[in-house]
């Protein structure tokens, strides 16, 4: 049985580009966390399409995005997936390997905090 809609939420992401279709500039809105155009440098979205069974992708960032960042994102990023993998299936032990993983890439990127 397929529940009804009582209500729906926008998320919403603009992207600036230049002359070339680059990304220059990126904001985003979401009405029921209270954002409305604040800045961002990267995104990556996954959606995923259950009649192809398989995941929908953008990545986008910035030129002005330093590889510094790039690195911390990518981090901070898989963290957060772990933390998400464990909250909707459970599966403990595989996360924590995915978080062992995540500190060992913290290590080769040099971004540990001293």
């Amino acid at each position: 049985m397929e529940e009804k809609v009582v209500k729906t939420s926008e998320i919403s992401i603009k992207v600036g580009l230049n002359e070339n279709s680059l990304p220059v500039g990126m904001k985003w809105s979401a009405e029921d966390g209270n954002v409305e155009d604040a800045p961002a440098k990267a995104m990556l979205l996954s959606l995923w399409d259950p009649k192809e069974m398989s995941a929908m992708k953008i990545d986008l960032w910035t030129k002005d995005m330093s590889v510094e960042e790039m690195k911390q994102f990518f981090h901070q990023t898989l963290l957060t997936l772990s933390d998400s993998f464990e909250r909707a299936t459970g599966e403990r032990n595989i996360c924590e390997d995915l978080r062992d993983y995540c500190h060992h890439f913290a290590e080769k990127m040099e971004i540990l905090p001293e």
